[in-house]
């Protein structure tokens, strides 16, 4: 968290966290009794669960997210599964795994397996989330890594970072298009 807010900071951001927004106006943001003047607001704030619980009438959690079993069916639905920022499922440490499109890719592909399975007769063990690290890019040059308990920042993690995109896109030339627009944009100073 660290590194991002260092790299934040050096592009002009003010990071304030824990602090509750009780207004917005073309103004600024009011944090309780303090003003702070601003042209740009970027609420930052996450996002809300899908409605499905309700669809479902499946028990959720208190932002919304459908309680799921180890195999992430549905309680009393074992035909019902829900996955991604819509579920919620624990990891091996107990914690919640976050919404993140890497967590519902290894999800989907385990309700795949598990269907596969299930037309063989067969059953699979509870999912398991392997976490690869977290990747965010934060302007030109500027990124954040963490892979483990390696927290990389700056150009180093923005070259990973990109690395890491263009490698998961489908074909080779797709990637090298993007590689190629991305390199141009780069020399070019273009957004």
């Amino acid at each position: 968290r660290e590194p991002g807010r260092r790299s934040l900071g050096r592009l002009g951001v003010e990071v304030r966290l824990g602090a509750a927004v009780t207004d917005c106006s073309c103004e600024g943001v009011r944090l309780g009794s303090a003003f702070v003047p601003a042209r740009t607001i970027v609420w930052a704030a996450g996002v809300m669960a899908s409605p499905a619980g309700r669809w479902l009438g499946a028990e959720t959690d208190r932002v919304g997210r459908v309680k799921v079993r180890a195999d992430l069916s549905v309680p009393g639905h074992p035909d019902v599964f829900v996955i991604g920022d819509t579920a919620a499922v624990a990891a091996s440490d107990g914690s919640m795994l976050p919404g993140v499109a890497p967590v519902a890719k290894q999800q989907g592909q385990y309700i795949a397996r598990a269907l596969v399975a299930r037309s063989k007769g067969q059953t699979l063990g509870a999912f398991r989330y392997r976490d690869y690290g977290l990747l965010a890019t934060i302007g030109r040059s500027r990124a954040v890594a963490q892979l483990g308990g390696l927290h990389i920042s700056g150009f180093l993690a923005w070259v990973l970072w990109s690395v890491a995109h263009i490698y998961f896109l489908i074909g080779f030339r797709n990637r090298f298009i993007v590689a190629l627009n991305w390199a141009w944009s780069y020399i070019t100073f273009q957004r």
